[in-house]
């Protein structure tokens, strides 16, 4: 299932996929990913997550390969050679473009490579913290057409947006996020822009 997460600034969209990544440790309550506690099984439940967000977490003076092959290893993925030409293919990047450093990338063909980067590993959960910020509108559009590849499989999206229109295109599920709560949760069927908007502002107190 693919969940959209809205809210405004300060709701709790961050902190939330930081809990879910594992990064933070909620302050109270109990949470279960993959079946699994974080406070014991920290290592493990990270194998089945990928996170892409504004940040692309690769490293400038490496090369394409040389951050896919990084990253692989960590995750210790069977026959990476292969899986990094298969990923880096798959986002859409020129094979030619395989060996440059990332520090000559546009934003663009940086953030394609940082989702790469989170599916090396073939992940069930995929979290996406506000990924387009940043992007001009043609790199928005290719990072849309390759966030809807996630949905191939098996696999479990959850996406932090602040825009309300991209978040119903391609949620399966729609939550609003309030003072740290969920104040309002809905299944796309049967929703319009219109409607999520004045929910949105209902719970939120703030237009889109």
């Amino acid at each position: 299932e693919f969940l959209a997460l809205f809210g405004t600034n300060g709701a709790g969209k961050t902190t939330l996929l930081k809990i879910l990544s594992t990064l933070l440790k909620p302050s109270s309550g109990t949470i279960r990913i993959v079946g699994l506690d974080p406070k014991d099984s920290a290592t493990e439940i990270r194998r089945h997550i990928g996170v892409v967000s504004h940040q692309t977490f690769l490293y400038d003076d490496f090369t394409a390969y040389e951050n896919l092959k990084f990253y692989g290893r960590m995750y210790g993925v069977p026959d990476l050679e292969e899986r990094v030409i298969e990923v880096f293919a798959k986002v859409g990047l020129p094979k030619f473009r395989l060996h440059d450093r990332v520090g000559t990338y546009s934003r663009g063909m940086q953030q394609r490579l940082a989702i790469a980067r989170a599916v090396i590993h073939n992940p069930t959960i995929v979290l996406l913290d506000e990924p387009e910020t940043g992007l001009d509108q043609q790199a928005g559009a290719m990072l849309r057409e390759m966030v809807n590849t996630f949905r191939e499989g098996d696999r479990t999206v959850v996406m932090a947006t602040h825009s309300l229109e991209r978040g119903l295109e391609m949620g399966d599920r729609i939550a609003v996020l309030a003072k740290g709560k969920v104040a309002f949760e809905e299944s796309r069927q049967g929703l319009t822009l219109e409607s999520l908007q004045e929910a949105y502002y209902h719970y939120t107190g703030s237009e889109s």
